[in-house]
């Protein structure tokens, strides 16, 4: 019997590279690696380097015909006119530069501005915001800076550069389209965009086609463009029109693919490309996994014991309201924001409701994102709810009727690393479209209590509008 055929998908995330091998025809993962990256909010990409040659090692790529690199969004990484890295690169969730983000929307007159050329509204988390930021606050790294790139280019440049294949530096039009100066409706960059973000002219990649084989090692293996993470997880999941992705991991995302593109002036939804030939509408929110985590901290107790206290506690918490901008928080656009809770009596402050306020919390952040892309003009019919925190057995019990649809949660999977495998499968085998790989389903539950899950969102509303009037 024949060797089956091959391909690796990448996810260069925040905390980590995961790299997976899948049959190109089935997509079934047949070996996974891993490598740690360090938790902050700059890093060297040197790091990300060594991270990809640990999840490599053993020989983890015998037998692959292509490669495919997914990864964190946004992320600014300056190069020399030797291509070397000029600072450490500023990440997605690295809010210095929210000032600098205000700048840029005050001087183009606002977010409609914005939002009518590129679809999205400059944030902290965004690219051209960063690049404001270096320019007025490290006047010299920009000076030496001929170049910038994305996290999952510069990934994908240094496997070709390493195998003896690099050309060109390219991205995809997906991970491109997060920057704040490249367009998803037209498919273009905005050079003058670019240029008012960094005070200069910086090169970009190039933009390569979906499935674009864009270099091959010396070895002859295939590379792919890549996507940013959250186009990557929508191709690892086949997403469909009805479909909204919910996901839970560092970051807290809420997404639909759409047939064209958005203008949400507010900043909300960001009006992204996919990683094949439509878009992406995405809102994005800081605060996910990590307020369960520092829940059960606050209550001192693991995250299984997380789970059995708010399994315990009623709908509602009777009356506490979290509002979970532990780290700040990018939608609503409140970077020195903090997390609160609300409604407090001598009656109500529980173990149990407020292990119940923690878990509805988190979710009522992502409840907003889910009505914000239906807002868009993307049918709710289902969410499937991926990521760290949906292995939860508290979240997966409250979600249908915090977010008010019907919630399927996929098999746990590498769906950023799987998608890009897909996109690598795409690439060699020239077809139309990307295959068709099947995504088991683990879990479903419909709303069980609709009128509690309203009443919640409504009282979240409430205590989000009289706390934070701006949002």
């Amino acid at each position: 019997m024949p060797d089956r055929p091959l391909v690796a998908g990448v996810d260069t995330s925040t905390q980590s590279c995961k790299v997976v091998v899948c049959d190109a025809e089935s997509g079934e993962v047949v070996r996974t690696g891993r490598g740690t990256h360090p938790d902050a909010t700059e890093v060297d990409p040197a790091h990300w380097w060594d991270a990809w040659e640990s999840a490599t090692e053993g020989g983890l790529l015998d037998g692959v015909s292509a490669v495919a690199v997914g990864g964190q969004q946004h992320g600014m990484v300056l190069l020399d006119d030797a291509d070397e890295v000029v600072r450490p690169a500023l990440l997605w969730n690295d809010t210095r530069s929210a000032d600098a983000a205000a700048d840029l929307v005050r001087e183009l007159d606002g977010p409609r501005a914005w939002a009518e050329s590129v679809g999205v509204v400059p944030l902290a988390a965004i690219t051209a915001a960063k690049l404001r930021w270096v320019r007025d606050h490290e006047p010299e790294s920009m000076d030496r800076a001929v170049r910038c790139v994305l996290p999952h280019d510069w990934l994908t440049g240094r496997v070709l550069a390493a195998g003896g294949g690099f050309e060109e530096w390219t991205t995809d039009a997906g991970d491109a389209s997060g920057t704040g100066y490249f367009d998803a409706g037209s498919r273009e960059y905005r050079p003058d965009l670019l240029r008012r973000a960094a005070g200069k002219d910086l090169a970009v990649p190039r933009v390569a086609g979906p499935s674009e084989i864009v270099g091959r090692t010396s070895s002859g293996l295939a590379v792919a463009p890549g996507t940013g993470d959250n186009m990557g997880a929508a191709l690892g999941l086949g997403l469909r029109r009805g479909d909204v992705v919910v996901s839970l991991g560092t970051s807290g995302t809420a997404f639909a693919r759409h047939d064209r593109p958005t203008a949400d002036e507010r900043g909300f939804v960001q009006s992204f490309a996919d990683a094949e030939a439509g878009f992406l509408p995405l809102v994005c929110t800081l605060n996910a996994a990590r307020v369960l985590t520092a829940g059960a901290t606050m209550l001192g107790v693991d995250l299984p014991g997380l789970d059995d206290l708010a399994l315990a506690g009623r709908p509602g918490a009777e009356g506490l309201t979290l509002l979970p901008f532990l780290d700040g928080e990018r939608t609503p656009n409140l970077p020195s924001a903090t997390g609160s809770v609300h409604g407090i009596t001598r009656t109500n402050v529980t173990p149990e409701n407020l292990a119940r306020a923690v878990v509805e919390g988190m979710l009522l952040g992502l409840a907003s994102a889910v009505d914000a892309v239906r807002d868009a003009g993307c049918p709710v019919e289902r969410v499937l709810l991926i990521g760290g925190a949906a292995a939860s057995r508290s979240v997966r019990a409250v979600a249908p009727d915090i977010l008010g649809a019907p919630v399927a949660v996929p098999a746990p999977g590498e769906y950023v690393a799987v998608g890009a495998a897909r996109q690598a499968a795409w690439a060699v085998s020239g077809a139309e479209s990307a295959p068709t790989w099947e995504v088991a389903v683990e879990a479903t539950a419909d709303p069980a209590d609709p009128a509690a899950g309203a009443e919640a969102r409504e009282r979240y509303a409430t205590v989000l509008a009289a706390t934070y009037p701006s949002a």
